[in-house]
């Protein structure tokens, strides 16, 4: 018996020699798709960044990071992007946006945020904002955002379960929140009815691959206290997250100090809303004593620059929340204030406006930029431990975008180009969740042309019913 078993083991040590000798190596693991040969750029604690490197995707989730040549010959896949002379990088993550108001783009520039408001944005939601609205809006969006390569987008406006069918439906993975306002609003007339409509949205789409839905009190000067303790209320009981605007204007700060003795951050912070499932817009105008309650509370923070620069509203100190380790993700806010949604520009503008604001050119580096982009997000919308980088066990959803520009060329630090350099059109192939909604600048999951004609046929309609004098309405979400 035991000869036998020596005779085996021989035999089995001399076919793997044989093997070796004849160069068969080890059967190779199973992926689904694997992106090789280009630059890795992960985004993980250490930054870590790979040349010549590889990710292999099984499923919804990525299974390897590494050189080239070791997840080659340790993996196989039906599906090979090459990426060679291209940047890997984690999807871009839009923190903050009311995406069907692309629709509303370029309709009203060039004004401050109240006459803007109520002059033309209320006028035109009035009159225009419907189901159809929405839906035609967020197919604008949606394809606006993965041709730039952003895999996230955290929204808030009405009719939001119409925006989450979209958003699946493309592919797109967001943080969904229906707003609540004390006004009679396109959706809902009442501010119970608004929330019973939040109830419902958040009860259909928890636990979904892509959407996390959210309830989004519109800011603290359209939304009673009472109405804000509701809202804090149904989110811990549904266990969603809360979307807030947040100190935007002067104006807001001093009408919170005037009505409740405290900034706008004090007052929430004293009401029992602040927690670490708020995702608080813009912030321009905190001090010190703000951020310390934001850094107590865990609050995410979506800055956007371009935005609020645009509305002559401000500049939030954005430097001060980076060294209070603040999680602060960047948002375009809507294409009617911005007017797009492309994050590169916003990247590029956070890093410039900073420094020019507090005549330091070290505050807000590239590499920084690039994080509130990516991981600076996914913290700020609760997604840390899904998204924002690319590492093992975490969801695929990245970008694959080109070098080789003229406006490219040279490149010395991956950072400095990306942010500096790189533009929305250099994005080659965008993959969310592990499928592949944009491949060499084709959009897969939304047609494009269709999504234009509609869009235009929504301008001419939006045109008529200013031009008519459209009634004064609703905020926007």
């Amino acid at each position: 018996m035991l000869k036998r078993v020596w005779i085996a083991i021989s035999l089995a040590v001399l076919t793997s020699l044989a093997a070796g000798a004849l160069g068969q190596e080890a059967p190779r693991e199973r992926a689904d798709l694997i992106i090789s040969g280009g630059l890795v750029v992960t985004m993980d604690e250490r930054f870590s960044v790979i040349e010549d490197g590889a990710v292999a995707v099984r499923g919804e989730r990525i299974i390897a990071v590494g050189p080239r040549e070791q997840i080659e010959r340790q993996y196989q896949a039906p599906t090979v992007i090459e990426a060679r002379g291209q940047a890997i990088i984690p999807g871009l993550i839009n923190a903050h946006t009311h995406v069907p108001m692309t629709l509303f783009r370029g309709l009203a520039d060039d004004l401050d945020l109240d006459e803007w408001l109520t002059k033309y944005i209320f006028p035109a939601e009035a009159k225009n904002v419907s189901e159809s609205f929405v839906r035609a809006g967020t197919r604008l969006g949606l394809a606006e955002m993965i041709r730039s390569g952003t895999t996230t987008f955290c929204d808030m406006y009405y009719f939001e379960d119409a925006i989450a069918e979209e958003t699946a439906k493309a592919g797109m993975r967001a943080v969904l929140g229906e707003t609540l306002i004390d006004f009679p609003a396109p959706d809902n007339k009442t501010f119970a009815g608004a929330l019973r409509y939040a109830e419902s949205f958040i009860r259909r789409w928890h636990g979904h691959a892509l959407i996390v839905p959210a309830i989004a009190p519109h800011a603290p000067y359209t939304v009673s206290e009472e109405h804000l303790r509701a809202a804090r209320a149904l989110a811990d009981r549904l266990k969603a997250p809360l979307i807030i605007h947040v100190a935007e204007t002067r104006k807001e700060l001093e009408e919170i100090r005037r009505q409740k003795g405290a900034t706008p951050v004090q007052y929430l912070a004293r009401i029992g809303f602040l927690k670490n499932d708020v995702i608080a817009a813009h912030l321009v105008y905190v001090d010190d004593d703000d951020i310390a309650l934001l850094q107590k509370f865990a609050v995410g923070v979506a800055h956007n620059p371009q935005s609020n620069m645009k509305l002559a509203s401000g500049i939030a100190p954005v430097p001060k929340m980076l060294a209070a380790k603040l999680a602060v993700g960047l948002g375009t806010d809507g294409a009617a204030s911005n007017n797009d949604l492309n994050l590169w520009e916003e990247m590029d503008t956070a890093a410039k406006l900073h420094k020019v604001a507090t005549l330091d050119p070290r505050v807000v580096s590239a590499r920084e930029a690039l994080w509130m982009a990516t991981m600076g997000g996914a913290r700020a919308l609760g997604l840390a431990r899904e998204v924002g980088s690319l590492e093992v066990g975490k969801r695929a959803d990245l970008a694959i975008v080109a070098l080789d520009g003229l406006h490219q060329t040279p490149r010395y630090d991956i950072y400095s180009q990306l942010v500096y350099a790189t533009k929305a059109a250099d994005v080659r192939t965008v993959i969310v969740n592990g499928r592949i909604v944009m491949r060499d600048r084709r959009l897969l999951t939304l047609d494009e042309a269709e999504i234009k004609r509609e869009a235009e046929a929504w301008r001419a309609r939006i045109e008529r019913s200013v031009r008519n004098g459209a009634a004064k309405g609703a905020p926007r979400g």
